[in-house]
């Protein structure tokens, strides 16, 4: 599918985000799944876990740049359009293949699927030691890992065993602010790109 092909899917089918409501039912159709749905029980941006506090919503993340500009392109009409249109208005999809340049930081910043599967991140035959529920397809349906959960979770789906796994990996992930602050000069963002760009990827403010 190119970019154009999007915006004509988007044009056509996509959804708004004010579309989008508590109790609404979700359909999951892409090249990983081909079938599946959820419940949004919150409505869209709301009433997430006290301790989880994000500083970008998902559709900044793509519009900004990342994951090489490829994460969501076969997800068009599970998300609203905006996510996609913005990003794509700036430049920052590629539905042919990834491509480091469309980062932010223009850096790759991210372990392949495969290697994922193999530390039992995502649903599979691994197990993960640390977090067993992340390779359990019957706790996780999200393949495509964290940022997957994140789009999900930030739209109003609501798992609480899974929930509580990823919000604590999040949280986990601020060492990674942690190491910039005590290696970089502030507002050097020539220093520690690969991690910036990972803190983009998770949420987490990368201009620090």
């Amino acid at each position: 599918m190119s970019v154009e092909e999007m915006y004509t899917v988007l044009k056509e089918k996509g959804r708004p985000l004010s579309s989008f409501h508590k109790g609404d039912t979700i359909h999951v159709n892409n090249r990983m799944k081909k079938s599946g749905s959820y419940i949004l029980v919150e409505e869209p941006g709301t009433n997430f876990a006290t301790e989880f506090q994000p500083a970008l919503d998902p559709g900044e993340i793509l519009a900004m740049g990342a994951f090489e500009g490829k994460y969501l392109n076969d997800c068009l009409l599970e998300y609203p359009a905006e996510w996609f249109l913005r990003a794509a208005a700036l430049e920052k999809l590629r539905p042919g293949g990834g491509d480091d340049s469309v980062n932010y930081f223009a850096v790759h910043s991210r372990l392949p699927l495969s290697e994922w599967e193999k530390k039992g991140w995502v649903p599979g035959s691994v197990r993960s030691n640390q977090h067993p529920e992340l390779s359990d397809a019957k706790i996780n349906p999200d393949e495509r890992g964290w940022f997957q959960w994140y789009c999900r979770y930030w739209m109003g789906r609501r798992l609480p065993v899974l929930d509580a796994v990823q919000i604590k990996r999040w949280k986990a992930f601020r060492r990674h602010a942690g190491a910039i602050k005590a290696n970089c000069a502030k507002g050097d963002l020539s220093c520690r790109p690969r991690q910036r760009q990972a803190l983009l990827h998770w949420a987490y403010n990368p201009f620090i």
